[in-house]
């Protein structure tokens, strides 16, 4: 045979390099993620988000009133309101309740004593709830 001479010959070692480990080497051939992102590109493709709705003239006046009230009165009120997605069409309505703590007409910001900010255009509900 052709190789019969050097099959018994030692293995090579590099003195200049250390062997690589085991797991190393098994390494080199395990799967890797050819279309990184994509498992995440499709959660974010499948969450559900929520149109925004519009206020009727009505409804808009009513809440410009209560707007009003509560910047000469502060209560604590309810407030449910619009936060548009950040990656894609639409958003979510939250709703929250805590003390007014004052409303910018000039920013069109009611704010809250706890600091949260809610843009007056994204309210869809404000109601004032009973203190006892």
């Amino acid at each position: 045979m052709e190789y019969d001479d050097m099959i018994h010959l030692p293995h090579h070692q590099s003195k200049k390099r250390m062997r690589m480990s085991l797991s190393d080497r098994a390494a080199q051939f395990a799967p890797f993620a050819a279309l990184t992102g994509h498992e995440q590109a499709v959660e974010e493709t499948a969450r559900l988000t929520e149109e925004r709705l519009e206020l009727s003239d009505s409804a808009r006046e009513e809440l410009d009133r209560m707007l009003q009230f509560l910047a000469e009165h502060p209560k604590t009120v309810r407030v449910t309101y619009f936060i548009p997605d950040a990656k894609k069409a639409g958003g979510a309505y939250v709703t929250v309740t805590g003390m007014v703590k004052k409303i910018s007409r000039y920013h069109g910001v009611l704010t809250l004593t706890d600091g949260t900010e809610i843009l007056v255009k994204d309210i869809w509900e404000c109601v004032p709830i009973q203190e006892t």
